[in-house]
């Protein structure tokens, strides 16, 4: 997942607990966080993209037994592209989005395209979610990478 690339469990720690970063598995440790990046400049077939991404809203997440999970579904491919950069991988990113997951399930790859570009943006402090609102992966910071359109 983008949380499990980009953050590692001080993130979630340090200073106390911060529940928006409450995920399952749980965030690892810095040298677990540099393996995989590690194993993403091997552009293994093997590893695909997945979000896992949880739309709590802010009330399920700041409470006695919150929920776990990190919503990150709406800045998935620019926070990848964060990662595969911080590895020196950005050549395997559009494998590991759009062709490594199909071939896995043996299912067409999709032939739509989207554009990244380098740009940077702040992260919204939260998003609408109905009548709540949910935080988001990366809250109120910069984000290096936008999609295009």
């Amino acid at each position: 997942t983008p949380q499990h690339l980009l953050a590692n469990r001080n993130a979630l720690l340090a200073g106390g607990i911060r529940p928006h970063l409450y995920c399952l598995p749980i965030l690892k440790t810095e040298e677990d966080r540099r393996a995989l990046l590690d194993a993403l400049r091997t552009g293994c077939p093997r590893l695909f993209l997945g979000t896992d991404s949880a739309p709590h809203a802010i009330g399920r997440k700041e409470t006695g037994c919150g929920c776990a999970g990190i919503f990150n579904a709406n800045a998935a491919l620019e926070l990848y592209a964060e990662a595969f950069e911080e590895a020196g991988a950005l050549e395997h990113l559009e494998a590991f989005c759009s062709l490594h997951g199909p071939a896995f399930y043996g299912v067409p790859a999709n032939d739509e395209v989207v554009t990244l570009r380098r740009e940077t943006w702040k992260m919204a402090h939260s998003l609408p979610l109905g009548n709540e609102e949910v935080v988001p992966f990366r809250a109120a910071q910069l984000i290096n990478w936008r999609m295009d359109g």
